[in-house]
């Protein structure tokens, strides 16, 4: 999203693949996880920004639970994926809102203005300044607000090694070939096996693991952190910490939610 000599992987194309076999489960996988990580019942009433909207679905899934939905992301194969989903489920709608846009751009998303639940899920740390895009999404929460982000986890020298394992595997064809038969056994079959050894059939917020693993290998811009670094960053914009979901020591996301104090609940 800014200048950077780091290769950018094709995010949206590998979103379309993922349209389509999306199917109602997934769908409502991903309404689930939205809110039971919000803990809520309903999105009611509420304006819901989708800073990186990716595949659109849970832009779908916040439209369908009730709110006004913004969504937007730097790909244009993301914005046409998120397109695709409004036009197949909510054409014509109003409260859906899909655009093209660019979190480091402060003064394009100020003119968005605040809105109810931020949600920008595995997206800040693609930017290529992820601390500045997180404080400028942070900046779009109204007052009362509830931000919901997920980061890399910051695994040190195994971080680094992601990292020039996604440098090679913009290298071509051959390179991601190469790669994915060597990593995909770790990064799916291994969680394939263990969901099946639990009896835990469903589909995690509604993804998929082989577009997972495509994402994974390729996403770059990468950056990574830990969980005490963002939750005191955030801190230092002002807002509270209402819930962190780590990953222990493994690679993935750490899911964040944090919420701005309405007017007059601080003290001068």
């Amino acid at each position: 999203m800014n200048e950077t000599e780091e290769p950018r992987f094709a995010f949206g194309r590998n979103w379309q693949r993922f349209l389509a076999r999306i199917d109602e489960p997934q769908i409502r996988a991903a309404e689930s996880s939205l809110l039971e990580r919000l803990a809520l019942d309903r999105l009611d009433g509420l304006s819901f920004l989708d800073a990186g909207c990716g595949s659109g679905l849970f832009s779908l899934a916040a439209r369908r639970l009730g709110a006004r939905v913004t969504s937007f992301d730097y790909d244009a194969g993301s914005v046409a994926c998120a397109e695709s989903l409004r036009a197949r489920y909510f054409e014509g709608d109003s409260d859906w809102t899909v655009a093209r846009g660019d979190v480091l751009d402060a003064g394009w998303l100020a003119a968005l203005g605040r809105f109810d639940i931020v949600y920008s899920w595995g997206v800040l740390h693609h930017t290529g300044d992820m601390w500045r895009a997180v404080e400028s999404a942070a900046s779009s929460v109204a007052p009362g607000g509830r931000y919901f982000i997920a980061i890399y986890n910051d695994q040190g020298w195994i971080s680094r090694y992601w990292h020039a394992v996604k440098r090679a595997y913009q290298i071509g064809a051959l390179a991601r070939a190469a790669i994915g038969a060597l990593h995909a056994p770790y990064l799916v079959g291994a969680r394939a096996v263990v969901r099946a050894l639990r009896g835990d059939v469903s589909l995690a917020r509604g993804m998929d693991m082989v577009i997972d693993l495509h994402d994974w290998l390729g996403g770059l811009p990468f950056e990574v952190a830990r969980p005490d670094t963002v939750v005191r960053h955030v801190s230092d914009l002002g807002f509270d910490t209402a819930r962190v979901v780590t990953c222990g020591r493994r690679h993935g996301c750490i899911e964040f939610v944090f919420r701005r104090p309405a007017d007059g609940d601080t003290d001068e």
